[in-house]
């Protein structure tokens, strides 16, 4: 049965002014009181506290990941423009969103890529009003490392219109093609987005986990930013893989706009 949400973007189904408000409480009462992650993305397995320092949750019901020390990217779609913006808070430093470890910082700046009508160019940026003392994570410059196996990590439902979660979840998808992803998305935008994901399905990014980084090691064997989750035809279905924004399209214009924040 197909998604009621169709092929969307991988924001929080509910919307952001709801999920500004609980998407950093617990799923339940249960969740709470019980330390074993629920899977957030599809098929995904618990990532280790440390294992993706890089990971941002948003307040709005998206991911990003640590550009510079006080610059998160994510995805244009998860943002309302460019220009300053207070409202959206960053949290990381943990898996667990409720842990005490977690730190904060609010936006002050938000830049949405230059000619954003949705469709490609998926990709934002947001100045925070710190610097927090959280890893960075390098972008890919060159397409040399869109192939093989990438990660994808996220707070995300867990499952077609599903609630969002507490404790970050993480899966491994293998690259496909454009002309395979055509077959399954008349409107992929070749050479600015990539798809990755299972022809079985069972294994994918969802809704919730927009904005958050696909990424691969190097060849020094170093976190590099691949993709950033940006939509698909629901989550996990057979033939229909998750498409993401190809970074190393737009590395040039990511450097010289977080540059001008």
């Amino acid at each position: 049965m197909k998604n009621p949400f169709g092929s969307v973007k991988r924001a929080a189904a509910l919307g952001a002014v709801t999920l500004a408000a609980v998407s950093l409480q617990p799923v339940s009462t249960a969740v709470a009181q019980d330390p074993t992650p629920s899977p957030a993305i599809v098929g995904g397995t618990p990532a280790e506290e440390g294992e993706f320092p890089f990971m941002v949750r948003l307040s709005m019901g998206c991911g990003g990941s640590m550009y510079a020390e006080d610059v998160v990217l994510t995805a244009a779609h998860c943002v309302d423009g460019s220009g300053s913006d207070t409202s959206i808070t960053a949290t990381a430093g943990s898996v667990d969103l409720e842990s005490p470890d977690v730190v904060t910082a609010k936006s002050t700046e938000v830049l949405q890529a230059p000619g954003y009508d949705g469709t490609g160019k998926d990709w934002a940026l947001i100045k925070l009003d710190k610097a927090l003392d959280i890893p960075t994570l390098n972008i890919a410059d060159t397409d040399a490392y869109n192939e093989g196996d990438f990660t994808v990590a996220g707070w995300g439902a867990d499952k077609e219109g599903g609630d969002q979660q507490r404790y970050l979840l993480k899966a491994t998808v293998p690259f496909v093609d454009d002309a395979k992803c055509g077959e399954a998305y008349s409107n992929l935008v070749p050479g600015e987005e990539i798809c990755a994901g299972l022809e079985e399905g069972g294994t994918d990014s969802c809704q919730g986990d927009s904005g958050g980084p696909m990424f691969r090691k190097d060849d020094s064997d170093q976190w590099v930013q691949v993709g950033i989750v940006s939509w698909g035809q629901g989550c996990a279905q057979p033939g229909y893989p998750g498409v993401y924004t190809e970074v190393s399209a737009f590395a040039d214009d990511i450097s010289k706009a977080a540059a001008e924040l």
